[in-house]
């Protein structure tokens, strides 16, 4: 390819797209005529005094790939999601009727499944009815990403796309793929669709499954809700999912309006002495005879590590494996009011975690999911690859892998959503007076804390 070719390609390219945020994607090539000799890089006003932006997405004028020449593969990994078979059957039926392709194969239990053999052929009759279901019809699992001989295996299958659903672990997986793939120089495009629950990854404005996920939890607040307030002194505890990140707990607490206590992994808590977790609640007892706190599976971890003495344990996804916090602070409320202050209590503590995940996506997620099916498959035809699909600032965009998978998106506890949720809990900050008044003498008190916190500084 010459320099005169390129240059006639990235002119085509500028006028068959427009662009939105930081960053960069790779091309195959999208003019079908020109001979596929090396990854062109698409930087869309590179110059521009806003920076570099992805390029959104949508339906290409040429495409790259044949109809009869495509053979996809689709990939689901890590813990499951509402919105799964969704995404699976938008895929396979976005290939068949958009663009004619009928050679598509489901791989079988994650990453592991390629090098295993494990596939089924996928059809729009197989996956009609799917996205009623939970789950993933193709199975998935963690861990047992071997990037050698899973490109072996998309090259001795003649497979030249590949959709890999899965978190911020899983895209990172896909990036090694799109990397050894690209280092063979083999003609295969590798799109990614972020999954996870917890909203945990950057970048884009959501991921599919939050918002049933949200939805979900309601049933379980509900249910602590009623049982708190037909007990005298009733505390219903719901733990809801979060490794690092409390957005589900956020967004369930402000949906909810039944909960006066939302505990996350970004706001530090403790539990004993003025401004502690066990004063707020024997206020709320004494005020309304009852209280509903929602907790993060990630909230008070570094509580739970000083008294237990855990050591750091990962699961096979890399992923730190977290203690019951929400049994644990259960059992320390009831031993401090029952104990300490002999005030009788009546506690039920709830755990939708698996069942929140298991369920099929609501309408919200069954849209969301289409979008991103749809732009998956219009990035990959038109030669697109080493990318990911999701929406920037209410725009869908194709998004570099190494965007993705350098940072966690996190609640940020400076920001509105969060005030929103103070507002409506009447939560205290639950920062402890000794521990800010140390970290401001020593110059570390983080700059979020510190402007959660103007009362106790000021005391």
């Amino acid at each position: 390819m010459s320099c005169d070719d390129i240059q006639k390609a990235n002119d085509l390219i500028k006028k068959t797209g427009c662009s939105l945020l930081t960053g960069s994607i790779l091309l195959i090539t999208a003019v079908p005529i020109l001979f596929f000799c090396s990854f062109l890089q698409i930087v869309v006003h590179q110059d521009s005094p806003r920076g570099r932006h992805f390029r959104r997405v949508g339906p290409r004028e040429k495409v790259y790939f044949e109809s009869d020449d495509v053979h996809a593969c689709i990939v689901t990994c890590g813990g499951l999601c509402p919105g799964l078979n969704t995404v699976i059957r938008e895929i396979v039926c976005g290939l068949y009727y958009m663009y004619g392709v009928h050679k598509v194969l489901g791989i079988e239990g994650g990453y592991r499944g390629f090098y295993a053999r494990n596939t089924i052929p996928l059809t729009p009759k197989i996956v009609n009815g799917i996205h009623k279901r939970g789950g993933t019809i193709l199975g998935t699992s963690r861990g047992g990403h071997d990037t050698s001989k899973i490109v072996d295996s998309i090259q001795d299958r003649g497979i030249n796309q590949v959709y890999v659903l899965g978190g911020d672990g899983t895209q990172k997986g896909a990036s090694a793929i799109f990397e050894e793939i690209r280092r063979r120089g083999l003609k295969v495009a590798v799109a990614g669709i972020p999954k996870t629950i917890d909203n945990d990854i950057p970048i884009i404005d959501k991921s599919f499954g939050f918002d049933t996920a949200v939805e979900e939890a309601q049933r379980a607040i509900s249910a602590a809700h009623v049982e708190a307030e037909s007990f005298e002194n009733g505390i219903g505890v719901v733990k809801l999912m979060g490794r690092y990140s409390g957005f589900i707990a956020m967004y369930a607490t402000i949906a909810s309006r039944d909960v006066d206590c939302c505990l996350i992994p970004e706001s530090p808590f403790y539990l004993e002495g003025p401004g502690g977790l066990f004063e707020y609640i024997e206020k709320r007892l004494k005020e309304n005879g009852h209280m509903v706190i929602v907790i993060a599976e990630g909230a008070g971890q570094e509580l739970l590590s000083e008294i237990m003495h855990t050591m750091d344990q990962q699961d096979a996804s890399g992923n730190k494996l977290l203690q019951d916090v929400g049994l644990w602070i259960s059992q320390k409320i009831r031993d401090h009011f029952g104990k300490k202050r002999k005030m009788t209590i009546n506690l039920k503590y709830i755990d939708p975690t698996y069942m929140i995940r298991a369920v099929p996506s609501n309408a919200s997620d069954n849209v969301y999911c289409t979008l991103l099916a749809h732009s998956a498959i219009h990035g990959a035809m038109a030669g697109y690859t080493g990318f990911t699909v999701g929406p920037v600032n209410g725009r869908h965009a194709y998004i570099p892998f190494y965007r993705i998978t350098e940072r966690q998106n996190r609640v940020v506890i400076t920001d509105r959503m969060w005030a929103r949720l103070l507002s409506s809990t009447n939560q205290p900050s639950f920062l402890d007076p000794k521990k800010v008044k140390q970290s401001k003498e020593e110059g570390k008190l983080d700059t979020q804390l510190f402007n959660h916190a103007p009362k106790i500084l000021n005391n």
